[in-house]
Parts: C-alpha cells; structure tokens; sequence
C-alpha cells in the first residue's frame, strides 16, 4: 500500500511510527508540508520521501491521508484535487464532514473520516471512523490498518456520532491530564513533594483503567468495591457529588461535542 500524507504534524509522525516497516514501506510513504525542518525530520527518521508541496507522488498513492488543521483544509484540498483519481481519501482533521471534503473534491466518493487522539504516539490511541457508504470493504480495511498501527479502532454507524467521539476520547486525553494536576496539587497541599504525588497519581490512573479494561464488571460497580461508607473514599466522592464534578464532567463534554459540530459548521461552508 503506497500511503501520502498531506501534513506531517504529530498526529501524522505518529501514524507514520506504526506504519513503517507493519503496513508499508519506508519508500511507500511520502510526506508533504511546507515545514522543512519537520520535513528533514521525518526522512531522516523514517526514510520517508517527502515534498514541500503536492505533486504527481501523490497521484500514484492508494491512499491519502488528510492531516491537517481544519481551518487549512479547504485549501488544501483545492490543491490536491488534480491529482486524485481513485484513491481513498482519509482524513483525520476535526469536525470537517465528509460530505464536504466530496463536494471539495468534486463529487469524489471514496472518504473515510477518522479522530484519532494523542496517546498514538506511543502506539495507544484510539480512533472513531466513519465512512460513507460508496467507500469500498478494501478501502474500510486500508483506513483501518492505518489507523490500527497506533491503536485501537471503533466504528461508527452515522458520522454525525464522530462530535461524541471527539468529546469523549478525541479530546480526552486532555481531561485526564488535567485530573493528574488537580491530583499533583492536592499532594502537595497535603505535605508529598510534587514528584511522589505525580508518581502515585499516574501509577494509580495506569492501575485503575487496566483493572477497568480487564474486568467484565461495569466500573460503578468497581467504583463501589473501593468505597466503604464513612471511609476516605466515601469522603473523597461525597466532596465530588456535592461539588456537581459529575455534572459538571458531563457539560464539558457536551461543549467539546457541540463545537466539534461548530467546527464542521463553519470550516465546511465554502
């Protein structure tokens, strides 16, 4: 499979960490951006080819990888439409519909739309997909393979559910981040160093999700095994219910789902 990416920002080098060598070819990729210096970098790593800007490479690709900022998007397509012909068009920017990306391209019908999120990097992501219903089963099998080299895949039934997913994981990593510096913080106001409290924050984050992910119980129920009525825990969790932190937890991730639509709104218009 001959792979391009148009964009080499961190989400692409990360796709392209767990393609090289499993799914394609060092020479069977190629890269273009208009950043040199990221450019040199993902040669001098993956033996890529790469492109300050699109050309005939491109053409002869299977598939090409749309890694760009939204707000860049619709430019960038205008450039690449002379050269896509038959090839899947997979793109991983937020919020951009499909629908959109096709009438950009002219009425091309082979787009596969993906949110993938940070922890590809170390080849532990997630990534919704959605596709419309020309993209054929070799062309779901080669976004997946893609998309499987850095983690897991989920597929959705209608596109519109990719708003859920970028609330839910696409932007998750972010709120789980921000739950480790509430906890570094409280040990510290609590009398452990910054680094100790890090250590047991992210230890028992690691911990709590792999026990999640093994266990066929529902994790309320885990929830309950750790809470002894009138114990720490039992504390801890009252403070949190009385705080509305559930509540709250729920309306963050409702605004991150209704600004994903917002930003499909606005970017996809022209």
């Amino acid at each position: 499979m001959k792979i391009a990416f148009i964009g080499g920002g961190n989400m692409a080098t990360a796709l392209i960490g767990g393609l090289v060598g499993k799914v394609a070819e060092p020479g069977n990729i190629h890269v273009v951006d208009v950043n040199a210096d990221a450019l040199q970098s993902l040669k001098d790593k993956f033996g890529v080819t790469t492109a300050a800007a699109i050309d005939g490479t491109v053409a002869s690709c299977d598939v090409v990888v749309l890694a760009v900022k939204p707000q860049q998007l619709r430019d960038v397509v205008a450039i690449l439409k002379p050269f896509i012909g038959a090839q899947l068009v997979l793109t991983i920017a937020a919020g951009i519909r499909i629908a959109d990306i096709s009438r950009w391209l002219d009425g091309h019908q082979a787009v596969v739309r993906a949110m993938p999120n940070t922890p590809a990097l170390i080849g532990r992501g997630i990534s919704g997909v959605a596709a419309n219903q020309e993209v054929t089963t070799l062309q779901r099998a080669q976004a997946d393979s893609i998309l499987k080299a850095v983690g897991e895949t989920l597929w959705v039934s209608a596109e519109d559910q990719l708003d859920a997913v970028t609330a839910i994981s696409g932007s998750g990593p972010a709120y789980v981040f921000y739950f480790l510096e509430a906890m570094e913080k409280a040990a510290a106001e609590l009398g452990l160093s910054p680094a100790d409290g890090m250590q047991l924050a992210k230890a028992t984050f690691e911990g709590a999700t792999e026990l999640a992910r093994r266990s066929e119980e529902p994790v309320g129920t885990l929830r309950e095994r750790v809470t002894s009525k009138g114990g720490t825990t039992y504390a801890a969790l009252v403070s949190m219910e009385q705080s509305g932190v559930k509540d709250a937890i729920v309306t963050a991730l409702k605004a991150a789902a209704a600004r994903s639509k917002e930003l499909g709104d606005e970017f996809g218009k022209a």
